[in-house]
């Protein structure tokens, strides 16, 4: 299974609730640079605390809810949003109920539903990954006001939705050769240049022809990391990518893995630099430039090697037939599987080996080989080999072909993804009530 289901949720609250944070009152007395508590910046908000907010089909999202939600945003958000931020608070806390209703109810149309297990190791793993129990987190989050069901829902809605998307679409998206191979070769011919610890938000364009209102509010939040809000905390409350879950961290990316126009906007910024807004894909893109790096070295390839013997009283003849199937057995995605290729022949799958690591005696014969591309039959010991190159890594530590295969099917998916819920949503009944919250885009 290429798309791994993994609560976006467990890792913010993992990652953002630090087990300083769970102290003693210390969520309740937690302040902003103010010293206003999270209590105090949601009353001067204005947010009503019992009406009605929205109505989505049958469910209602209440100014309660919304207030839970602000609450547990500010506490992941380690106190440090300012009230002036507030606003665009209060609609992404109105927005994010609204499609976790959406997405709970067309989950249950599919027939399909979280257990309280799996919701249970959701928030296991985040107690776990803070030193406490769960006993001990729901104790600290109902000493900042906040019930333990509001994270359970948002745990519910963040499980049960990549898996309907999953089952649905995952036959519709295609990772060609040709994708994987000119993402390889773009790594490979930048390979010389810098390479970059970078962070994205994402904001999906819903309606083409509300694009520039997209664009403000993208520069909104820009204007909030310019006063002092970190990037990762914005991309945590705002973005839609999936890498919102740990604040918005790609990783080190090399240049030229990036589409196009993301790469170019990169290349120039300085370590500690946020990029405008870039349309890019039916998304505005903010990425953040943590640090630099110099281009890697090359070191000593590796390679992952189909390799098969045959004892020699097979026969020269039969031996060499035997052995020239290699590429034919699809023994690359074996993974442990016992491929049977004839009698008296065996087989095994060898995964990052060095040269060094091979018997000296077959190196000349499998050093300059490339993927895709097998040795000769070798005469050795009393028996015939021959070795299959699956994969190889020149040693400038490129990733895999496995695991660019796996971002980009991802990518798709994620894309499906918001499609699927944008259609949902226009099919759906969806009434904003409350007049004092603000109304959320899209």
């Amino acid at each position: 299974m290429r798309f791994s289901v993994i609560s976006s949720v467990a890792y913010m609250i993992a990652a953002s609730l630090a087990p300083t944070l769970f102290t003693p009152a210390a969520a309740q007395n937690q302040t902003n640079s103010e010293g206003l508590t999270s209590d105090q910046v949601i009353e001067r908000s204005g947010v009503p605390p019992s009406r009605v907010a929205a109505v989505v089909n049958d469910a209602v999202v209440t100014t309660f809810d919304v207030r839970q939600r602000m609450k547990l945003m500010l506490i992941s958000a380690g106190g440090r949003i300012p009230p002036e931020a507030m606003p665009q608070i209060q609609a992404q806390a109105l927005r994010d109920l609204i499609e976790e209703r959406l997405k709970i109810q067309e989950t249950q149309k599919w027939e399909l539903e979280v257990s309280e297990d799996e919701i249970q190791g959701d928030l296991s793993l985040m107690a776990a990954q803070s030193n406490i129990t769960v006993e001990q987190m729901t104790d600290e989050l109902n000493t900042a006001g906040i019930s333990i069901n509001t994270l359970k829902e948002q745990i519910r809605s963040q499980i049960a939705w990549p898996q309907l998307v999953q089952g649905r679409y995952r036959d519709r998206v295609r990772v060609s050769e040709d994708e994987v191979e000119t993402t390889l070769e773009r790594m490979r011919d930048d390979v010389s240049k810098e390479q970059f610890l970078v962070s994205e938000i994402c904001i999906p364009v819903d309606n083409p022809s509300q694009a520039q209102q997209y664009y403000q509010g993208s520069l909104q939040l820009i204007e909030q990391m310019r006063r002092g809000v970190p990037f990762s905390v914005v991309a945590q409350q705002f973005s839609a990518c999936t890498t919102a879950a740990v604040g918005g961290d790609l990783g080190w990316v090399r240049a030229g893995e990036l589409d196009e126009e993301l790469d170019n906007a990169i290349r120039t910024l300085p370590p500690g630099s946020v990029t405008n807004p870039i349309p890019s894909d039916g998304a505005f893109i903010i990425l953040a430039v943590r640090d630099k790096r110099p281009a890697a070295i090359a070191g000593e390839p590796t390679f992952t090697l189909a390799y098969a013997s045959a004892d020699e009283s097979l026969g020269n003849a039969a031996a060499h037939a035997a052995l020239e199937n290699i590429e034919t057995a699809e023994v690359c995605f074996s993974r442990g599987l016992r491929i049977d290729m004839g009698k008296g022949v065996g087989f095994s799958l060898l995964e990052n080996v060095t040269l060094d690591k091979i018997d000296e005696r077959f190196r000349p014969f499998i050093e300059d080989l490339e993927r895709g591309e097998q040795s000769t039959v070798i005469e050795a010991d009393g028996a015939y080999h021959a070795a299959y190159v699956c994969d190889k890594d020149e040693g400038l530590g490129l990733p895999s072909r496995a695991a660019i295969e796996n971002r980009i099917y991802s990518r798709q998916l994620e894309r499906i993804g918001q499609q699927y819920l944008r259609d949902v949503e226009r099919e759906s009944m969806v009434d904003i009530r409350s007049q004092n919250l603000p109304q959320p885009n899209g």
